[in-house]
């Protein structure tokens, strides 16, 4: 055993220990992730793991580090398929064709992995912007050049960095999960648990039940971000990659 142990701690990583966490917080939720549960996932003993990650708040802000991975590579690898989202729009300028691909990409992950998306909007407020994982640092350096080589100056830039950011994390946690009380019924006011509403005291909401039976959060997501943008300072250059957003 003692041999095996060896053998397993060897080809530990760091990424292997952050992808195992993902995996089991997935399935379990966050409470299922504890070092000697990892540990055990990982075929190790628990003291094996703490050389990737010294304790549980460490562990939990390495789910942070790789959300963000994710949408990183994410972005890397589905540039095509992603970039669809920027094109849905007629003649779209090319810097808001790549926000939008941006926030197609975070969407996913987002739904991939619905039990961290509350994590990555809290925890790292908790640390100051140098201390934050090196994956979040480079989205946000990709999104504020993207901005910048649209032509906008610096306060402008922040200004629609802080309002992208804001709107895609807002719609992800309002709606990150349609919360189901009865997954096998058809009708959608009972497959929500909504019939227990009394009907005078909660008109409105039992009269939206079918259009939050069928709410397609990623589209709606990017609709509003749409409408977000034309509300900011029109870009004085939008020459993002010349043109193009690829």
């Amino acid at each position: 055993m003692v041999e095996q142990d060896g053998a397993e701690r060897r080809r530990l990583s760091r990424p292997l220990v952050l992808a195992t966490a993902v995996a089991l917080v997935d399935r379990e939720g966050l409470a299922a992730l504890t070092m000697r549960r990892l540990a055990a996932d990982l075929g190790v003993e628990s003291m094996a793991i703490y050389r990737y990650t010294p304790g549980k708040e460490a562990l939990v802000d390495g789910l942070v580090e790789a959300f963000f991975a994710e949408v990183n590579e994410r972005l890397r690898t589905s540039a095509d398929d992603d970039r669809e989202e920027g094109r849905a729009k007629p003649a779209v300028p090319a810097w808001r064709a790549e926000l939008r691909r941006i926030a197609s990409a975070f969407a996913v992950v987002a739904h991939a992995h619905p039990e961290i998306l509350p994590l990555v909007a809290t925890r790292p407020l908790s640390v100051p912007v140098a201390r934050r994982p090196a994956p979040a640092l480079q989205l946000t350096e990709h999104i504020l050049a993207v901005l910048g080589r649209a032509g906008f100056d610096d306060p402008t830039a922040l200004t629609v960095y802080r309002a992208f950011v804001a709107w895609n994390l807002g719609c992800l946690l309002v709606d990150k999960r349609q919360v189901v009380d009865n997954p096998d019924e058809p009708d959608p006011l009972l497959r929500l648990g909504l019939h227990r509403l009394p009907a005078a005291e909660y008109p409105r909401l039992r009269a939206l039940v079918p259009r939050l039976a069928d709410y397609d959060d990623r589209r709606e997501m990017l609709d509003g971000l749409d409408s977000l943008l034309d509300g900011m300072p029109e870009a004085p250059l939008d020459a993002f990659y010349g043109g193009s957003a690829g």
